[in-house]
């Protein structure tokens, strides 16, 4: 669909340009990946003269950065778009002036076309891509149409960002691994985020320096299947995530170390002996298996079996006794009987998850099991879902009130809601409330847990003039 407004664009932008520094809102959807991505979507804007705000009314360009795993996500960024349209015509009327509007990430990469047809927007810029947003928005002055870009690879992606903007933060976020091979038949990663590919050793370990300068004690490392990571290292030699969590370890001022997502089939001995070896990688794992039933894996493409995740998990546990678990579930997958659902209900029951992530199954365009013939009616998804949610809630409130009474080390984050009040979290990755001296920001303290509810744990800090190292 053509841009009406087009023909006005050159001449708001240029005078927008002249009459003060250019300003960007980012709204982020989804995944932690997201948020890493906003954040390098904001140095690569940075280094062309824009200047973040936190209120799309008072920007020149609004970023949306979606997300196409949750339900309807494609609905909601047209419905973003909508209100972002109005606040765009509005800004028009009362001045004259512009705002430029760019959709990114995993919904413009996989619909981009439809949302050009759809909504009128500037720019589309898919995940490998956002590298080149002020080329983008350069093309777009005093063009007709939005500019679409979704080809470009990963490995050019990473290789032009401009170094991170020091963001003060004790944990940050440090994407090492893009895209997927496996192709469950329920996800569209592999089309979205294109082929695995895996930053070079040199490229993460500097990035990571970079943070723990800047005050990060604590780095998740992020992928989509991250712990199929195959790095090269500084031989040219193919370096595995143990060996990268393990220089990370090396790295003075990082205290922690996390890693998501993983796949079961990409559990190695050598990363599950890193969990015995190094101190620094926190005892929380994220492991999803997303149904119990073998039938159902075998049609979801996971290439594993139940026996083959509980084997995995008898082996972590045996070298980290105090591990703690967490994964995703899906419900009501096309084809899933009453008794493949019990099979989940069963495997959850044996296993205990501190966490967990479970959601009604839902047809993603282009994947295999959107088009199948035996999708589940969505009341008994949903009644499914609750019975499962019941029990996971169960199992992280109790997961939770066993850590009463015990002393657990928190790095502290920020402050919280109420004065005096300080936020951290815990090794199992439990939020932490406190009273405390916000200079313990930054700061990883032992203290005592004193009180549990489903999310959170609060803790009394008895000496704040104690700081772990």
């Amino acid at each position: 669909m053509q841009d009406a407004c087009a023909p006005e664009i050159e001449k708001d932008a240029r005078s927008t340009a002249e009459a003060r520094e250019k300003r960007v809102f980012i709204k982020t959807f989804g995944c932690q990946m997201n948020v890493y991505d906003s954040e390098r979507m904001a140095d690569a804007l940075g280094a062309a003269g824009f200047v973040e705000t936190g209120a799309p009314e008072d920007a020149d360009l609004v970023i949306l950065n979606t997300c196409h795993i949750r339900e309807k996500a494609a609905e909601k960024v047209f419905s973003e778009l909508g209100r972002l349209r109005v606040l765009r015509e509005a800004r028009r009327q009362n001045d004259g002036g512009n705002l430029m509007i760019a959709v990114a990430g995993c919904v413009a990469q996989a619909e981009g076309e439809e949302i050009a047809r759809r909504a009128t927007v500037d720019i589309i810029v898919g995940p490998q891509s956002y590298h080149r947003l002020p080329e983008l928005i350069e093309r777009r002055v005093g063009t007709r149409g939005p500019v679409i870009e979704t080809e470009f690879p990963a490995a050019e992606k990473f290789a032009s960002l401009p170094a991170p903007k020091l963001r003060a933060a004790p944990s940050a976020f440090l994407t090492v691994q893009e895209g997927c091979d496996k192709f469950c038949t329920f996800c569209v990663v592999p089309y979205t985020r294109g082929a695995e590919y895996s930053r070079p050793v040199a490229q993460i370990v500097e990035e990571a320096k970079r943070l723990a300068e800047r005050g990060v004690r604590e780095i998740t490392l992020l992928g989509q299947n991250v712990n199929a990571w195959a790095g090269e290292g500084p031989s040219g030699k193919i370096w595995t995530l143990p060996d990268l969590l393990a220089a990370l370890s090396a790295v003075d001022g990082i205290a922690r170390l996390r890693f998501t997502t993983s796949h079961p089939n990409d559990m190695s001995d050598a990363l599950i002996a890193a969990h015995r070896d190094l101190p620094k990688l926190m005892p929380y794992l994220h492991l999803p298996f997303q149904s119990g039933s073998d039938r159902i894996l075998k049609a979801m493409n996971r290439k594993h079996r139940m026996d083959d995740y509980l084997r995995i998990l008898d082996r972590l546990r045996d070298a980290r006794p105090d591990l703690a678990l967490s994964t995703d579930i899906i419900v009501g997958f096309p084809g899933e009987t009453d008794a493949d659902f019990e099979e989940t209900m069963r495997m959850v029951e044996r296993v205990h998850f501190a966490q967990a992530y479970s959601f009604k199954y839902s047809p993603r365009p282009g994947t295999p099991a959107a088009d199948r013939a035996e999708q589940v009616p969505e009341d008994v998804k949903s009644e499914r879902l609750a019975r499962l949610q019941a029990l996971l809630f169960a199992q992280q409130t109790a997961f939770n009130a066993a850590m009463v009474g015990r002393t657990l080390s928190v790095l502290w984050e920020s402050r919280g809601r109420n004065e005096g009040q300080v936020v951290g979290r815990s090794p199992y990755l439990q939020p932490v409330y406190a009273d405390g001296d916000p200079a313990l920001i930054g700061h990883i303290a032992d203290v005592e847990i004193a009180g549990a509810s489903q999310n959170s744990l609060r803790a009394v800090i008895k000496n704040l003039d104690v700081y772990a190292t």
